[in-house]
């Protein structure tokens, strides 16, 4: 699922493989752009903003495209088989004498002028993974709405823009509140210590094949440690093994009904702003569906 993470990664890859070369070859396949005709241009850089990415191209254009659920970038050599999706999938083809960059299953495609980026990425706040990362600014964000679920809060690209639904889940994990608590209602000091570690998770994630969180434990945690987990309390149960590191990447995150690593308690899921959502009800407090 991509996130503020794996949109870097991404951007990073495009970058590698277009910037600083002329484009012999553009296909963009929305009905809007379907005659524009890139050839000739080169890419100057290839821009990660929360999930969107900005290809900035010569003469003042920027390609939008934003992968929401299931779109992708892809990458070739020129004797390499496309793989990605079926060739109906395919909406944008950018290729030089090296590489050939395939977009599939784009719901956002757009070709702007680039003095006008704001009208696609104006809205967000600020950047986990950028330069204008800035904890205070995405802090009062989050509490301009007190009452408002802190799920659907962590969600929203206008608070701070890079987190997706995996890191939403594993966040109220870590802060040991359930997503349906109300921002206002969360703990004295936890909410600005959940903001500093949700960048320190995306940037821990974002050189990383496979995304992470239960590295945790190897961060350096606040000094009262309220934002990592505990021992598990002696329930009179055996207690779960530790996080493997290859099998147990996540704490909650697609565990249902698999034992939480901290308390054993069965992880639970429901829908929320219709989206699933993972919970421990033994390690989270607050209200649930």
């Amino acid at each position: 699922m991509p996130e503020g993470d794996t949109v870097l990664q991404t951007a990073t890859r495009l970058h590698a493989a277009l910037a600083g070369q002329v484009l012999t070859r553009s296909d963009l396949r929305v009905p809007r752009f379907a005659t524009a005709d890139l050839t000739g241009r080169t890419v100057l850089d290839v821009t990660a903003r929360g999930k969107h990415l900005l290809t900035r191209i010569e003469g003042g254009l920027t390609l939008h495209s934003h992968l929401r659920m299931d779109g992708a970038w892809r990458v070739f050599a020129p004797d390499e088989r496309w793989r990605g999706g079926p060739g109906h999938q395919i909406r944008a083809i950018l290729g030089n004498t090296e590489h050939t960059a395939v977009g599939y299953r784009l719901p956002v495609l757009e070709l702007l002028r680039t003095g006008e980026e704001d009208r696609a990425v104006g809205h967000l706040g600020p950047d986990l993974l950028g330069p204008d990362w800035d904890p205070g600014l995405a802090l009062a964000r989050l509490l301009a709405a007190p009452d408002r679920p802190l799920g659907e809060a962590l969600l929203d690209q206008r608070n701070l823009a890079g987190i997706g639904n995996v890191y939403k889940c594993e966040l109220c994990f870590l802060a040991r509140v359930t997503p349906w608590l109300p921002v206002g209602s969360l703990p004295d000091g936890v909410l600005p210590r959940l903001v500093t570690l949700a960048e320190r998770l995306l940037h821990a994630n974002r050189d990383r094949p496979t995304r992470t969180t239960t590295i945790i434990s190897e961060l350096r945690t606040p000094p009262n440690r309220d934002l990592a987990p505990r021992p598990a309390p002696d329930t009179g149960r055996p207690r779960p093994r530790p996080p493997h590191r290859v099998q147990e990447r996540l704490f909650v995150y697609g565990r249902a009904r698999r034992p939480c690593l901290r308390c054993g308690t069965p992880i639970r899921l429901a829908d929320q702003d219709d989206r699933p959502t993972y919970w421990c009800p033994g390690c989270q407090s607050g209200p649930t569906p």
